[in-house]
Formats: C-alpha cells, sequence, structure tokens
C-alpha cells in the first residue's frame, strides 16, 4: 500500500475503510487494495484485501499517520523569537519565528510553539505539546502533556463577569486561572476564559472543536467531545464522557451528566441527568422534543382542518330573524 482514501477513489495501491452495508455496498465495485471493516459486517470485498478490526475508523486514522507523517520543526528558539527572563525551556522545545515567551513562563520537553503564538507571564505548558500558529496562552494558564492547540485559539482570556448597581455594571474579578489536562485537543479559534477566582478546567482526553467557547469556572471532565460553535455559559459542571453537538448553547449554573448527549443548536437552560439525550429549544429529553416537532410539522393542516370545520358550522347554523 503507498496511500489512503475514501472507498469511492480509492485505487489498487490504497487503503479505505467501511463501518456499514452502504460502504460494504461500494467496496464491491471497488479497485481497493485493501480495506478495514468491522468484525461481524457481512461484505463481499471482490479482490480487495479485506482486514477485520473492532473499530475501523479509529484503526484507519492511526494507519493515515504513517502514510502522511507531520512535519517536525527543527528544535531550537527562532532568531526572531522573544524570550522572557526567567523562561524555561525543556529538551527539544521549537519556538517558531516571533513567537513570545512572558517573563516565568515555563515549556515542557519536546513542545512546539507555532510562529506569532504569545505565551504569558507564569504559564506553564507540559510536555509534547502542540500550539499552532497565533495561539494565546495567557499566565493563568496551566497545561498538561501532550496539549494539541489549533491555530488563533485563546486560552486564559478573561471571563465576562459583572455586578449590576444603578449607575451601572461593574466588572466583577477575573483573577482564576486555567488548568488544561493530559491529551486534551483545542480547536482553532476556541475560547476558554479564566476562573473568576477559581479555575476553569478541561479534563484529561477530551476534544474541543473549532469556535468553541468556554466560560469561566467551567468545569468539563475527561473523554469529553464538544463540536464547532457550542457555547458553554460560566460556572456550568460538566461530567466525563459527554458529547455536545454543533451550535448547542449551555445556561450557566448547570449541572450536565456522565454520558449525557446534547443534540446540535440544542438550548439548555436546566440541568440533564446522566446518560440522557436532550435536543430542541428549550432542551429537552429527545423523545419529547421529536414528539413536539412532529406535532409542530402538524399545525398548518390542523389550522386548515379548523377553518373548515368553522365554515362548516356557520353554513348550518340557522339564519337569525331580521
Amino acid at each position: 500500500m503507498t496511500g489512503v482514501a475514501p472507498v469511492e477513489e480509492a485505487g489498487a495501491e490504497d487503503l479505505t475503510f467501511i463501518v456499514d452495508q452502504r460502504y460494504a455496498r461500494a467496496l464491491a465495485e471497488s479497485p481497493a487494495g485493501a480495506a478495514l471493516a468491522p468484525v461481524d459486517l457481512d461484505v463481499s470485498p471482490g479482490e480487495t484485501v479485506l482486514v477485520r478490526v473492532p473499530n475501523p475508523r479509529a484503526a484507519f486514522g492511526r494507519l493515515t499517520r504513517r502514510f502522511h507523517p507531520e512535519r517536525e520543526p527543527p528544535s531550537g528558539v527562532h532568531p526572531t523569537a522573544v524570550i522572557g527572563t526567567g523562561v524555561q525551556l525543556g529538551d527539544g522545545v521549537s519556538v517558531g519565528p516571533y513567537a513570545v515567551i512572558r517573563e516565568d513562563a515555563r515549556v515542557g520537553a519536546g513542545s512546539r510553539l507555532d510562529a506569532h503564538t504569545l505565551v504569558g507571564p507564569g504559564a506553564r505548558i507540559g510536555d509534547g505539546c502542540e500550539i499552532g500558529a497565533g495561539c494565546s496562552i495567557l499566565g493563568p494558564v496551566r497545561m498538561g502533556d501532550r496539549v494539541r492547540v489549533l491555530t488563533g485559539a485563546r486560552l486564559g482570556t478573561e471571563g465576562f463577569g459583572y455586578a449590576e448597581e444603578a449607575q451601572g455594571a461593574v466588572p466583577f474579578p477575573q483573577i482564576g486561572g486555567v488548568e488544561i489536562q493530559d491529551d486534551v485537543e483545542i480547536g482553532a479559534n476556541a475560547t476558554i476564559d479564566r476562573g473568576a477566582l477559581g479555575d476553569t478546567v478541561v479534563g484529561a482526553q477530551t476534544k474541543i472543536d473549532n469556535l468553541v467557547h468556554i466560560g469561566h469556572n467551567v468545569r468539563i471532565g475527561e473523554d469529553c467531545m464538544i463540536v464547532a460553535q457550542v457555547g458553554i455559559a460560566g460556572s456550568v459542571d460538566v461530567g466525563d464522557r459527554v458529547q455536545m453537538a454543533g451550535q448547542a448553547g449551555i445556561a450557566g449554573h448547570l449541572s450536565i451528566g456522565d454520558g449525557a448527549r446534547i443534540a446540535a443548536q440544542a438550548g439548555v437552560i436546566g440541568d440533564v441527568p446522566e446518560n440522557a439525550t436532550y435536543s430542541g429549544y428549550p432542551a429537552r429529553p429527545h423523545g419529547k422534543a421529536m414528539r413536539a416537532s412532529a406535532a409542530l410539522f402538524r399545525l398548518p393542516d390542523l389550522v386548515r382542518r379548523l377553518r373548515e370545520l368553522e365554515e362548516r358550522v356557520r353554513s348550518l347554523a340557522p339564519e337569525e330573524d331580521g
């Protein structure tokens, strides 16, 4: 094998993968050299070599790295980078063009900082981290090992907190920190606010997509998946293995239980129990939301029928004497 490709485009030298019967039918007509398939999927691969694995998507993802390895930047500090006093750089650190590392920050061994990234005073970056171009890792951030932060993300920004008075809004102090645990990924242009007094926390193995906003003092558990444009207001407690689909919005001071699933564009205004699936606006258990949506779609027909009944009633009513 010399490359990887989707089943519809794979050639004789390509590795592909399938996950269900729809792709199994496509594989029957594909000249792909080899394909990863689920252990129990009924498939006729033709001339393609079939490799049965428990999770074809995950296996394909790992193998793709072998065909398309990431380009490793050279270790060392670029001549245009600015390094403050008291900065500690571990072995094999790479600091790209025009990056700025402020005083007393620490960057762990083997970590890579791309061009124009800012690391604030006293920030802590663990070993083997990848920080993309143009990121801001501000002073109150403490980052574990093997964290990946994509282009333009902002970590440790001041949270949006005010106390209301008759004279107007008074800023509430935002003097907490941000804790990013091991093996977290944070997408491009995502923003994670520092805590007001305590810390904002993102648990180990959690994956955050592009353009996500996480407010101050949010605590996210381990192994969560948070998809693009999700917004989580301040002081929300998110359990482990929670999934939030695109553009979901979570109101402040709520609790999202372990294993919960929040559908795309859901508006969550109350606590969500463990292992529940919520959808709609306002969000409610998915079955109830679907029934409510189905009823709403029937509304034009119900209005039409009501008008017909009104006309019939009027036609049957006796005429009043003049």
